[in-house]
């Protein structure tokens, strides 16, 4: 008899195992979807793994319920991609396949209630809330568990349901729903046989005492694409803004016909075939040829230019060639900010030819796109998109370009798979043969130093594209203007004269605040009461255009009262600074000037990032405040000056990595300055100007940054030198949380002895109303990451079987970099 085992989309170790029929084993291939029962007869989505002809011991194999394709949606290649992932990782294929597979894909079944009309119930027995579901059912034939919730205006409705089924009313059937819709449009054109002038010469004659038909029919004519008849039915209507009403009058008249057509919801544009070839200045062939030449060593090459030195040209020369080649390429960015501006810039090269995937496309989009990529379709031929688009299903991936490699973005926190989009995007295209090219202006020192030891190749441009010059960078230092009392509200007397300067030229400013919100921490001058988050360890973020304060982690929030909640005195006072409060100043010192802001309050929206970015490039916006989202990459013609208003908060966090991300940070939104031909300035305000990374900062020594960061990583054992594994614990009890990471630590150091570090509570120690412990293992150069994983994971069978400790929640982050 045969069998297959699945990857159900859960957190399972191990596959599970069904049977099929001789047919359905046949037709069946790996990487398949298909529908089967699991937990109280609940349907999910499994990927067909394995196929084979042997039964399982420990349990009878159950039936499948059915087949939900023809072909497999995701290819060898990626499944064992997934496999790579889920044990590098350190988490489950099924929840690899989770995160990988767009959720419209992923059908779960519904619970649907059916009534027995042919079983005699006794209605006086029956409660109020039974008689309702049995009196809905005798006029529809089935409900949905939200129907009932919306008939008994209450939640809880299972307990109901349960008791009626053992009754003998009714019936629970699961079935299963499918998400995705594909979109279809409806094209008119005019009948074939009033398209020779006398025939419609007639027909424009009948209309005249139907003038609204007549002038749509002229309209018609006006608007279609001279090389088809057919017109979309929604651009029509709107053109000639008459009521589709008289549309329908036409169609029914013979004169108008109809059809639909499939299209994608997304598209960027159209082409010929034709793809411009993009000429390169002698510093850029240099570097295309020597990614050419590491590409025939199947290296690895970083391409490290300074910001605005054309780094964008060579990734479309790169993709030029792989295009005609008939090859895909993927191309990661680390934001969803950056993909609105770099699809404009590469729709001037290959219209058609590109696709974007992100989280804030729907569903369907993300469906479309993936479809799209599985056939191989043109449209699909360059993929433009954040980490999740390594998933798809590339058959024919020629090349992975992964912009701003440095960033910390491409690093997945929660849920799993916990992976970093730059190092799996390595895997992924060894596997399929592909090349990889990793940019930056300030690459992350794990990649510099694979440079340096010849694991990768390194090409570096040291100058601007047509010699422009570096931006004039200005260290202002805060401490002596607070002593000569110079200070403009938070803004130096030089960063105020030279945005006010910026301005009488006409050219525009970007202002650097890493925090959002109007003030992170507001505190009663009287008690010194501090209001904290209820469900975390933090203080809340005032956030004045809707006064309240605001956990930036759980999203709790509450209204700013005007007295202090600990003794009622109406001393409240905010300190710190965020963006909002940035942007209040702005308006009220330079009221003529349009300020805007950038961050995670202002570009929720799906479009709000491309919007925004559209009305700075067409010089709607004189001034943008914004987070870390500007220092992203951003090309802007007319910013002529960026102020930085306090270093300090990226030089302090405590982490290994903070003075390489400040000095990434600094340098990145620096180069948003100047980048035609004039000069451009940067004013960076800080409390430390002696500091060490400032000092590379303004001498744009990425050389001295990295000399500094790999030999203190050496003395202390951190990465690129040593690697790490960090341990989280998660538990809504201290206590038991303590005692079991402290079990898990001594269970660690019988292994690995001094290797160890923690249990230690991490900045933040409770999230979410759970409590939070961490564990560090540095893993020395020559010894066995693997063997350390499974030692961690028998560590964690035994800390399972102790029931005490069963609740605890554990998570992996392995390489922490």
């Amino acid at each position: 008899m045969p069998f297959i085992d699945v990857i159900l989309p859960l957190a399972l170790e191990k596959r599970y195992t069904y049977s099929v029929t001789e047919d359905q084993y046949a037709n069946l291939k790996r990487g398949m979807r298909i529908a089967v029962p699991f937990k109280k007869d609940k349907l999910y989505t499994a990927l067909v793994d394995r196929m084979h002809h042997e039964a399982p011991l420990a349990y009878e194999a159950r039936d499948i319920d059915q087949v939900l394709d023809d072909i497999p949606v995701v290819g060898e290649l990626h499944l064992e991609f997934w496999e790579w992932i889920s044990q590098y990782y350190m988490c489950t294929v099924g929840e690899v396949m989770r995160a990988a597979v767009p959720g419209a894909l992923l059908l779960e079944s519904e619970t649907v209630i059916l009534g027995r009309e042919e079983v005699e119930i006794d209605e006086t027995l029956l409660t109020d809330a039974e008689f309702q579901i049995r009196e809905a059912l005798l006029h529809r034939q089935s409900l949905k568990v939200k129907d009932v919730v919306n008939l008994l205006e209450r939640k809880r409705v299972l307990p109901v349901l349960h008791t009626l089924m053992h009754k003998g009313a009714i019936e629970l059937k699961e079935t299963l729903a499918e998400k995705y819709r594909p979109k279809w449009v409806k094209y008119v054109r005019i009948h074939p046989e009033y398209t020779a002038d006398t025939a419609l010469q007639t027909v424009l004659e009948g209309l005249n005492r139907a003038p609204k038909q007549k002038e749509l029919l002229l309209h018609y004519f006006q608007n279609r694409e001279p090389d088809s008849p057919w017109i979309a039915q929604s651009k029509l209507i709107k053109s000639s803004g008459i009521a589709s009403s008289i549309l329908n009058a036409l169609v029914d008249k013979g004169i108008f016909e109809c059809k639909k057509i499939r299209e994608d919801r997304v598209q960027w544009g159209e082409s010929n075939g034709d793809i411009p070839s993009v000429e390169l200045n002698a510093v850029q062939a240099e570097a295309l040829a020597d990614i050419h030449k590491y590409g025939e060593t199947g290296k690895v090459s970083l391409l490290q230019g300074v910001t605005a030195s054309g780094k964008t040209e060579i990734y479309i020369k790169l993709i030029e060639e792989q295009i005609q080649q008939g090859k895909q390429v993927l191309y990661l960015v680390p934001e969803i900010a950056l993909t609105a501006q770099l699809i404009r810039r590469l729709q001037k090269h290959f219209g058609a030819y590109i696709s974007v995937y992100h989280s804030r496309y729907s569903q369907n989009e993300r469906v479309e796109v993936w479809n799209n990529v599985l056939r191989e379709q043109t449209s699909a031929s360059i993929v433009l998109g954040t980490r999740s688009a390594l998933f798809l299903p590339f058959r024919k991936l020629g090349m992975i370009i992964v912009d701003e490699e440095h960033d910390p973005s491409y690093k997945q926190m929660d849920p799993a798979p916990r992976y970093h989009g730059r190092d799996a995007a390595i895997v992924l295209a060894t596997s399929a043969g592909a090349q990889v090219v990793l940019g930056s202006a300030t690459p992350s020192v794990t990649s510099y130093h694979n440079t340096r030891i010849g694991k990768y190749g390194h090409t570096f441009i040291p100058t601007r594209y047509s010699d422009v010059q570096m931006p004039d960078i200005q260290i202002v230092d805060l401490r002596q203007e607070h002593r000569k009392k110079t200070l403009l509200g938070h803004f130096s007397k030089a960063l105020f004269e030279a945005i006010e300067g910026t301005l009488e030229q006409k050219e525009q400013v970007i202002i650097f605040q890493n925090r959002r919100g109007y003030s992170p921490i507001v505190e009663c001058m009287s008690c010194g009461h501090i209001p904290q988050c209820m469900n975390c360890d933090v203080s809340l973020t005032y956030h004045q255009y809707r006064n309240e304060l605001r956990c930036h982690y759980c999203g709790y929030h509450e209204n700013l009262e005007a007295g202090c909640s600990a003794c009622g005195n109406q001393t409240i006072n905010t300190k710190g600074l965020g963006t909002e409060q940035v942007e209040t100043e702005l308006a009220e010192f330079f009221p003529d000037a349009k300020t805007r802001r950038m961050d995670y309050d202002t570009t929720r929206g799906k479009h709000a990032y491309s919007n925004l970015i559209k009305a700075f490039e067409a010089g709607e916006i004189d001034i943008l405040v914004g987070t870390q989202m500007v220092t992203k990459g951003l090309d802007f013609r007319h910013v002529n000056l960026v102020g930085i208003m306090n270093a300090d908060t990226l030089l302090n966090f405590p982490d290994y990595r903070s003075h390489e991300r400040s000095f990434q940070m600094l340098t990145q939104v620096a180069g948003r300055a100047g980048r035609t031909l004039k000069q451009g300035q940067v004013i960076i305000q800080t409390y430390q100007p002696a500091h060490p990374v400032i000092s590379q900062v303004l001498d744009g020594n990425y050389e001295a940054m990295y000399e500094r960061q790999i030999r203190e990583r050496e003395q202390f054992r951190y990465p690129p030198v040593y690697r790490i594994i960090k341990i989280v614990f998660k538990h809504k009890d201290y206590q038991k949380l303590r005692e079991g990471s402290a079990w898990f630590s001594r269970a660690l150091r019988l292994q690995f002895k001094d290797r160890v570090l923690g249990p230690e509570s991490p900045l933040i120690g409770r999230l979410r109303n759970q409590y939070i412990q961490q564990i560090l293992i540095k893993i020395p150069p020559g010894a066995s990451v693997a063997q350390t994983k499974n030692s961690i994971k028998r560590t964690e069978r035994s800390f399972n079987a102790v029931s005490q400790f069963r609740s605890i929640r554990v998570i992996y982050h392995a390489d922490h970099i």
